[in-house]
């Protein structure tokens, strides 16, 4: 509720009238949260097995717990449709729900691991796979962030899914270029510090392009488990004074950060679409993205942004230095970036797509 994937694009939705009562959940083994002041929401915790084995049973007992809540915001105000975000646990929640209030339902799948598979084969994952399935084939749509999602869903449901593609959108008034040009070079990386999401294949390249380039600073937005692996890299590397490990920031500290960049980069292996590439591209800036990933639906290469193979070291190392050599190229395809967002995929654009669904949902 303090990001973007609901926060944001409620508060776009609720100037198309659409009223939104929204339920956050976590599980009991989690740490208590507070709702936002920015971002209200009611918090509900839920047993569930710890873990991922208990991830396939987790929607069942969350929709146990949600069900007298949903009931009684029912009776006050009657709810038209439910939006659920993934398919475990919350679609499964309002699957559950849906059934024994006549409520219609649709989920979202926000990321490519669809089946809920958690990079894990065995009993465990055969059961999260045929739980994610049921949501699936009982929601009114199933709502996915880009085409490659949608087909990794349709290549096993087939017709037995009503499925749709509604990109997610940012606001290019909080992601804007700045008033100046740049200052030092420095590249931007912001996501979660996960094997998965190239850090790693960064480090080596700024290793090499480092000295071409006098002054040139790595910054490093976000936390998570591989911190302490990547700082040790960037020692190992000779870089350490370099590269700026920034933690965790704030959505106004991250804006400002892509306007001060001079090229964002993040060759996640992973990506459903990635909404860090479509603040990047609305701050007008050059983004370094991979191939076969969602974001490649949106990037034309050497147009309004660049592409590499998965894991293509030399090919980011080469891409590095023709942007980061070439003021008047960045400037070229940091406007045409720009122009993308703003001809199709800002929080308007996503939040008219998701009106429309609604209304045929709730019918």
């Amino acid at each position: 509720m303090s990001g973007c994937f609901i926060a944001e694009s409620l508060r776009q939705l609720s100037e198309y009238g659409v009223a939104s009562s929204v339920i956050a959940v976590d599980s009991i083994y989690h740490a208590r949260r507070r709702p936002s002041q920015k971002s209200p929401a009611q918090w509900i915790r839920y047993p569930q097995l710890p873990g991922n084995f208990g991830l396939s049973s987790a929607g069942r007992l969350l929709g146990a717990v949600l069900l007298r809540r949903v009931r009684h915001l029912h009776r006050q105000s009657p709810i038209h449709l439910i939006h659920a975000h993934a398919a475990l646990p919350c679609g499964q929640a309002a699957a559950f729900v849906s059934r024994r209030l006549g409520i219609p339902f649709v989920v979202t799948i926000h990321g490519l691991d669809v089946f809920n598979r958690c990079f894990e084969d065995g009993l465990a994952a055969g059961w999260r796979r045929k739980a994610s399935l049921g949501v699936y084939e009982s929601a009114r749509k199933v709502i996915c962030i880009s085409d490659k999602v949608q087909r990794l869903l349709t290549d096993v449901m087939g017709a037995g899914v009503t499925a749709e593609v509604v990109y997610n959108g940012t606001d290019p008034n909080v992601f804007a270029p700045g008033s100046t040009p740049d200052q030092a070079p420095a590249i931007l990386i912001v996501g979660n510090l996960l094997a998965g999401k190239g850090h790693e294949l960064v480090l080596r390249a700024f290793a090499r392009v480092r000295d071409s380039h006098p002054g040139l600073q790595c910054r490093i937005i976000g936390e998570g488990a591989d911190r302490d692996r990547f700082a040790s890299l960037a020692q190992d590397l000779g870089i350490n004074n370099h590269v700026h490990f920034l933690g965790r920031q704030s959505r106004a500290s991250v804006a400002e950060a892509m306007r001060d960049c001079t090229v964002f980069v993040l060759p996640s292996r992973y990506e459903g679409l990635g909404c860090v590439y479509l603040e990047a591209m609305a701050s007008g800036k050059p983004v370094i993205a991979c191939r076969g990933q969602g974001i490649d639906e949106v990037i034309d290469h050497a147009s309004n942004g660049w592409l590499i193979p998965v894991d293509g070291l030399e090919e980011l190392v080469q891409g590095l230095q023709v942007l980061l050599g070439d003021a008047q190229l960045r400037a070229r395809i940091g406007r045409a970036a720009r122009q993308t967002i703003l001809d199709g995929l800002t929080l308007s654009h996503q939040a008219q797509h998701l009106m429309k669904i609604y209304e045929q949902a709730a019918r």
